[in-house]
């Protein structure tokens, strides 16, 4: 009884043999996927903002990346003179603006 439930083997395929390229396709996919998801619109959003810093001038009124507000009162090669309180101005770098705000003063 025994043998014969064992005696029985699966008998292999008979089709082309398949191409290592088509189990490569689901990963490939994936890739593409999350270029057009997740790549592609930061770095659009990096050189929107890289536009941005590089069109700001004096009198543009800013928030940097911690939050402070300011008003740009000298512009630099790499760095703004921002004057955040009367009497008050600090140097920052280019890169730690977020955003500008409003229009020109």
């Amino acid at each position: 009884m025994f043998e014969l439930a064992f005696g029985q083997t699966a008998k292999p395929a008979q089709g082309s043999p398949s191409n290592p390229i088509v189990g490569l396709l689901p990963i490939i996919l994936i890739f593409v996927v999350l270029y057009f998801l997740m790549i592609l619109p930061q770095q659009r959003r990096q050189k929107k903002h890289l536009e941005m810093i590089n069109a700001l001038k004096k009198g543009d009124r800013i928030v940097t990346a911690s939050g402070i507000y300011g008003i740009i009162t000298n512009v630099k090669d790499n760095s703004f003179m921002v004057k955040i309180a009367d009497n008050v101005e600090i140097e920052l770098d280019k890169g730690s603006v977020s955003h500008k705000i409003g229009a020109s003063a």
